[in-house]
């Protein structure tokens, strides 16, 4: 039902119905069967709209039905026979549903195919023969063939004849599955002497209107005597077979006794005339074992019983057989899963259900119907639906389910469903089957095409060529299909000044591109807004809108023009005062530009006149004298000016003024206009060259600065193979002021930093010592410098040593003055580092210095730093422990571990002596020696 969707947008389910019907077999066709509007009283008149349709196409060819009230008739002649062969009852079953906008009805049509009796009975073989001993007793039995007759019903048989005979008659029995069969029976009998065979013809009658029938020939041949015949110990058997029973299963053994000897009494089996081919296919007895067997599976869903008659005969002349009749019931096993059949509301060929997105709650999907060829518990069968909670089962009739919706859909969210239905019977064990099934959602045009904003803004340069793109709007649609083709549409209106939006621009109805139709100026203007409409092409169509502000850029395309002085031909005469002095006001030019923002900013400048004479203010437009007026420079002064605005082309006007000189005086109300530099004629640098100009100079500074650094730095690190310069205690922070009650950060105990209390040093400086021999990392603190200069003895040699004032000098600093071999001799020079306060070391009530040795070099030391103590004196180059702490007098000796240091002290006391007291720059040297447990710092 491809378009049945399209005709509502809610169909739900009213209610289900089954109808039956019933009709002959050959009717012709056109007959009619049935009509379901009026058997369900459905006028079709209260609903014009109301429609039945088959759920499928598959009984199309055999009943036909009428779409405006669902008259059922016969489409071509229907042959009970080959539709439902062997069925007892034949049954068309099919789907109908009777829907309109309002409501939806699901109607299950059987219709009884009746049979007629159009097929005669008749006999597997035309004629029989029998053997039978004279001697058999009366009422004897001797089975017959079966006739056969595909009518069924009253139309099967239902009587057997046989011709006029003296000695027998008919009798006719039912067998379990009901069918008719026929015993000849002996009522006269027999002497071979008197007559030794009888011929007689044996008819089958059915039940039909008008009768028909079938006959058969019987030829018996009479026997002579035989005193002793085989007798079955029951002359009935009824037996239970398992439909799952493998071939070659015993299905039971029969026994016949006969009392002779001999070949007289040995007995052989088997099936008696009157067989059926299906039994025979079947069943096999052993002709000596009388073992029953199966030779090929049974099946109980097609045949649930048989019936065999086994005759059991002796070996001896003219011998008389017995029989006993078996019957076998088939015994139901489950052996076969249930089956599902799914029946769309929509025909596909790919087997998907389809159902709107528009679809009420509760609207019908599909029929499911199963069925399982088991009987009993083990063909029940219980059935749920997996997979989402937006569909549902609910019963139909029998074991038919309906797929309704639970809620309602949404295509855009969840375009496709799958579900799994199962199926299982009560048997034991169950069986099962899984049938996957999808349904998809069709799509309903329910949302309109949307755009990503409410306002779009824009730009477009103005004087533009017509036909210029300006800029593209999508709006997009989630449906699918032509629900979701979008064409685009201008909303027209008024432009500001009477003209239509239309004529301006245009949008292409596909792309949703717009273009401009004429050049837009804006000084007329600046700016539009117009509406676009998207709409999709959906039945029926849904549309929105978006609005375009185009926003009109202005371009410089308007020159400055003077407003004052009024010009004729592009020149004004001014008057001047002849007497007028420097910086008189002679007159402020104005002008104006069309344009906006910077196209609008003006400048003014004189490009023609006596540059010593006048000058302009490029900002105001005012003109002032540079000098005094006088009579030797003229009565008319002519200078051209220019106003110019600030365009990215600039665009300027020029102007020619003269200056007539006048007789008058200036008066003392006239403005005096007080020169500067900014106010010299042209235009000098402006705000932002200059910030270029001095960014450009901090950077190169900046980039010199860090050459020197990096320069010193290396310098630094690359010194002489004989001294090393590191950070120490002193590096980069002041001289601590210690307490005898706080512990010594540096020492790591409770001390004082010593300097004798006489001493006249009054400036104290730091130093590095540098040996020939020795090497001593310390340095002082970078921020603070002295000048000073010390004097050195060392071996009757002099040395000065000066601070260049640069920092942290090295020894090969351009200022230092160094005399004497010393790299060859042992004496100590002292290089200022850091000048340190007096009471930094006055010392305790002792007049001695107080020195002590670091240990060993420490590694990563807490301060981050390497130090220790190399002297050439101590022979180990190993300084002593912390805890070697001596004290030495102002006059003392030094430690005999300082050879160099001691030399020198006496060399400068005899030095001090001959000098006879004159000033010198640093005292005789005295030895502060600081010890911590990571350095030594030596302050002389």
């Amino acid at each position: 039902l491809e378009g049945y969707w399209s005709m509502g947008q809610a169909i739900c389910i009213y209610r289900c119905t089954t109808t039956r019907y019933f009709t002959y077999e050959e009717d012709a066709p056109g007959t009619e069967i049935g009509n379901l509007s009026q058997d369900l009283k459905i006028d079709p008149a209260d609903d014009p709209d109301t429609s039945f349709r088959f759920m499928q196409e598959n009984n199309s060819s055999v009943i036909e039905m009428r779409e405006i009230d669902g008259l059922l008739s016969v489409a071509e002649m229907i042959d009970r026979e080959q539709l439902c062969p062997r069925s007892p009852r034949c049954f068309i079953t099919f789907d109908v549903v009777a829907f309109s906008k309002e409501k939806f009805q699901l109607i299950h049509v059987e219709i009884e195919v009746k049979d007629i009796n159009d097929h005669s009975p008749y006999f597997p073989r035309n004629q029989t023969h029998l053997e039978i001993v004279e001697n058999v007793p009366l009422d004897s039995r001797f089975p017959l063939q079966i006739a056969l007759d595909q009518d069924v019903g009253e139309n099967y048989i239902q009587s057997y004849n046989i011709s006029p005979s003296s000695h027998f008659a008919i009798e006719v029995r039912d067998r379990e599955d009901g069918v008719k069969f026929a015993e000849l029976v002996l009522v006269r009998e027999l002497d071979r002497e008197v007559k030794d065979s009888y011929t007689f013809e044996v008819t089958a009658t059915d039940g039909g209107v008008p009768a028909k029938s079938g006959s058969m020939i019987v030829n018996i041949s009479v026997l002579d005597f035989n005193d002793n015949s085989p007798t079955f110990e029951h002359s009935s058997l009824k037996v239970e077979l398992n439909e799952d029973s493998p071939v070659g299963h015993r299905v039971l053994k029969v026994h016949a006794f006969d009392p002779d000897d001999g070949v007289n009494g040995e007995v052989t089996y088997a099936f008696a005339d009157g067989l059926s081919p299906e039994a025979g296919r079947l069943f096999h007895i052993d002709p000596f074992s009388g073992d029953v067997n199966l030779k090929a599976l049974v099946d109980f869903e097609k045949r649930r019983s048989y019936e065999l008659n086994i005759k059991a005969s002796d070996s001896g002349a003219n011998s008389v057989p017995s029989s006993c009749k078996v019957v076998i019931d088939i015994v139901d096993v489950n052996d076969n899963a249930p089956e599902i059949s799914i029946k769309p509301m929509t025909s596909s060929s790919d087997g998907v259900a389809y159902i709107t997105e528009a679809a009420a709650a509760e609207s019908f999907v599909a029929l499911i119907s199963t069925s399982d060829r088991d009987s009993g518990s083990n063909g029940y069968v219980r059935i749920s639906l997996l997979g989402h909670e937006h569909f549902t089962l609910q019963q139909a009739y029998g074991d038919s389910f309906m797929i309704i919706t639970s809620t309602t859909l949404d295509r855009e969210k969840i375009p496709e469903y799958n579900l799994t239905v199962i199926a299982e019977d009560l048997g034991s064990p169950p069986f099962k089957t899984v049938r996957q099934y999808t349904i998809r959602v069709t799509d309903e045009n329910d949302n309109p095409p949307l755009f990503s904003k409410s306002l779009f803004e824009v730009s477009v340069l103005e004087n533009n060529i017509p036909g210029s793109y300006v800029t593209t709007v999508v709006a997009r649609d989630p449906d699918v299909g032509k629900n979701a083709k979008v064409s685009y549409k201008l909303i027209d209106s008024e432009v500001p000044g009477g003209s239509l939006m239309s004529t301006y621009v245009s949008v292409d109805s596909l792309s949703g591109s717009l273009y401009t139709l004429r050049s837009f100026d804006y000084e007329t203007l600046q700016q539009i807004e117009l509406v676009i409409q998207a709409e999709d092409r959906g039945s029926p169509s849904l549309s929105s809108t978006s609005t375009i502000r185009i926003k009109v850029v202005d371009l410089n395309d308007n020159y400055p023009y003077f407003t004052f002085p009024v010009l004729v031909n592009d020149s004004a005469d001014i008057p001047l005062p002849f007497n007028a002095p420097a910086g008189y006001l002679a007159i402020r030019v104005s002008a104006e530009d069309n344009d906006e923002a910077v196209n609008s900013e003006l400048y003014y400048q004189i490009v023609q006149g006596d540059p010593q004479l006048f000058t302009m203010n490029k900002d105001t437009g005012e003109i002032a004298l540079k000098q005094w007026l006088t009579s030797e420079i003229g009565d008319v002064l002519e200078i051209k000016i220019a106003v110019s605005d600030n365009g990215r082309s600039p665009l300027s006007s020029s102007a020619t003024i003269r200056f007539i000189v006048s007789d008058t005086q200036p008066s003392e109300d006239q403005v005096i206009i007080v020169l500067r530099s900014s106010d010299e004629e042209g235009f000098g640098l402006d705000g932002s060259l200059i910030v270029i100009i001095m960014l450009s100079g901090g950077c190169a500074l900046l980039l010199i600065a860090i050459v020197v650094v990096v320069v010193t730095c290396k310098l630094s690190r690359n010194g002489g193979s004989k001294r090393e310069v590191c950070h120490s205690l002193f590096d980069g922070r002041p001289m601590p002021m210690l307490s005898s009650t706080e512990p010594n950060i540096y020492t790591g105990q409770q001390g004082f930093f010593h300097e004798r209390t006489s001493s006249s040093l009054d400036d104290p400086c730091l130093y590095e010592e540098r040996s020939g021999d020795s090497e001593t990392k310390v340095t002082g603190a970078h921020t603070v410098f002295v000048d000073c200069v010390c004097s050195g003895i060392g071996n009757s040699d002099q040395l000065s040593v000066k601070d260049s004032g640069k920092g942290d000098s090295d020894f090969n600093d351009s200022d230092s003055d160094i005399s004497g071999d010393g790299g060859k001799k042992n004496f100590s020079t002292f290089q200022p580092r850091m000048k340190i306060p007096p009471q930094s070391f006055r010392g305790p009530r002792d007049n001695a210095y107080k020195i002590g040795f670091s240990p060993e070099p420490v590694f990563n030391n807490p301060h981050g730093y390497l130090h220790f103590w190399k002297d050439s004196g101590y022979g180990t180059n190993r300084p002593k422990s912390r805890s070697s702490i001596q004290n030495f007098s102002r006059a003392g000796t030094l430690p005999p571990y300082f050879p160099q240091q001691q030399q020198q002290q006496q060399q400068q006391q005899q030095r001090e002596a001959s000098v006879g007291g004159a000033e010198i720059h640093c005292h005789s040297p005295k030895i502060v020696t600081v010890a911590t447990a990571l350095e030594v710092a030596t302050i002389f």
